[in-house]
């Protein structure tokens, strides 16, 4: 059961930081990847000095190697590894909570910029005093205003 859960945890890091791991880290996604990637570092130091040494970083492969070696990973990485899907599950829920809420405003104000790097984000703040209350709301809730 253990490792099953391991797994998982490892899995759903692995879909969003899959990333190349030279990437310039410029928005609020990028920031909670980047803090979910030293999260995992710092705990799972040992295993990663250990098991890991000689794999190239980016496209998933450093958790890869985590997931080949998972009946091996101490407390403490395991524990890392369950911190880092919680951050990625808190961000989750803040960003389908921020699109339910300003979703409506992002097509009124916002239709004509391209996702990515925080510029829907700069473009609701930008247009804070247009945007619906909850949206506002949703905003301050977030800590992304």
């Amino acid at each position: 059961m253990r490792n099953i859960i391991t797994i998982g945890i490892l899995l759903c890091i692995m879909i969003i930081c899959a990333g190349p791991a030279n990437a310039q880290q410029k928005g609020p996604a990028e920031a909670v990847a980047q803090g979910l990637v030293e999260t995992v570092a710092t705990g799972c130091d040992k295993e990663l000095a250990a098991y890991c040494q000689g794999v190239t970083p980016g496209d998933g492969r450093i958790l890869a190697c985590l997931y080949a070696h998972a009946d091996k990973l101490s407390g403490q990485c395991e524990y890392a590894l369950f911190d880092a899907s919680a951050q990625l599950e808190r961000a989750v829920g803040a960003l389908t909570y921020l699109a339910s809420e300003c979703g409506d405003d992002l097509e009124k104000h916002c239709a004509d910029v391209h996702a990515g790097e925080g510029r829907l984000l700069d473009c609701l703040n930008k247009n804070k005093k247009k945007t619906s209350s909850r949206c506002r709301q949703a905003l301050k809730d977030t800590g992304l205003k």
